[in-house]
């Protein structure tokens, strides 16, 4: 019974190992179980005995195996767990919610789709995408565990540069991030709804000429300025005044084209039925959440300017400690 016992533990255990190290854990497993085994004995224990308390020592077979194999037992181990974390947490706080929204407006423009409906493509939208989110990116840590291809790019090591930045102001990575991906989703909607989502598009074509490309080139130094901003670390007089006079051009043609009446397209056909002055009401709208988010963000990047040349420190959440750069 006993030997019967061994073999059985062994050959379970050699399933899960490689076929050209299997013989040598065969003879290594057995070895160690009869050593084990023979200890006992001397000390007294019967053999068969002996045998089950060796062999519920040594544990599962299958995990046994691994540990021989040199093979992870884990789906992300903890190495690349923080990097699949950051990579997720980008994802669905960020990623997801802009594919929410384009999706949404695909629905309002495309299909004249009603609020329920509008809803509940969203919230299909969020668990569709979101699950494919999941899945591709923890499929793709995985082969990185299991093959260690490219594990060194993923996992650099770690280093005080590291460390996040608490200087008033200064950009975070998922900051940077988000700060890139919106003005890369303005120009991705501002050429889609010319071309892709209705007969009529909604903004007027005859601004190609001129004012869409200059509202794009716009957008690409927001995003630069960006750029600029995170590698500065901080913020300073000459980041508030290149973002003051950004804004102020960027809202100054925004503005322009809806006082004129040439920032929607005539021929649009879905302001037509409302029994109000849809197209009117809804420029007024824009017009004011245009000036006033500009107006908002060129105070917010002033007051982090003079913020930061003052060293004034600021609070670090979760911690109830005020941070001063030194």
């Amino acid at each position: 019974m006993s030997a019967n016992l061994v073999d059985r533990y062994v050959f379970t255990a050699l399933r899960r190992v490689p076929e050209q190290q299997r013989a040598d854990i065969d003879r290594e497993l057995r070895a160690s179980i009869e050593d084990a085994v023979d200890a006992r004995v001397e000390a007294g224990e019967e053999r068969e005995a002996a045998v089950e308390t060796t062999l519920q020592e040594l544990g599962d077979p299958d995990r046994l195996a691994d540990s021989y194999a040199d093979r992870p037992n884990y789906l992300i181990g903890p190495e690349l767990f923080p990097v699949w974390r950051r990579s997720m947490t980008m994802l669905i706080t960020i990623v997801l919610p802009i594919i929410v929204v384009v999706n949404a407006i695909v629905q309002v423009l495309a299909n004249d789709a009603g609020f329920g409906d509008v809803i509940g493509s969203s919230v299909g939208t969020i668990i569709t995408v979101g699950a494919h989110m999941f899945f591709w990116t923890t499929l793709g840590f995985w082969i990185v565990e299991r093959t260690g291809a490219g594990k060194d790019d993923i996992n650099r090591p770690w280093t005080p540069k590291d460390l996040p930045r608490y200087e008033p102001g200064a950009l975070t990575r998922v900051q940077f991030a988000a700060n890139l991906v919106w003005p890369a989703a303005l120009i991705v909607a501002l050429v889609l709804q010319q071309f892709t989502f209705t007969d009529e598009p909604l903004l007027d074509p005859a601004n190609w000429n001129t004012w869409w490309p200059v509202l794009i080139a716009l957008i690409v130094l927001k995003g630069m300025w960006v750029f600029w901003v995170y590698r500065l670390g901080t913020w300073t007089r000459a980041v508030a005044v290149v973002n003051a006079v950004h804004g102020l051009a960027i809202g100054g043609v925004i503005l322009y084209l809806l006082a004129s009446d040439n920032f929607f397209n005539p021929a649009f056909t879905g302001f037509a039925g409302a029994d109000v002055d849809l197209e009117g009401w809804i420029s007024v709208v824009v017009m004011i959440t245009t000036g006033l988010s500009i107006l908002y963000d060129i105070f917010d990047v002033a007051r982090k300017a003079e913020q930061a040349r003052k060293g004034l420190g600021i609070r670090i959440p979760g911690t109830g400690n005020t941070y001063t750069a030194s």
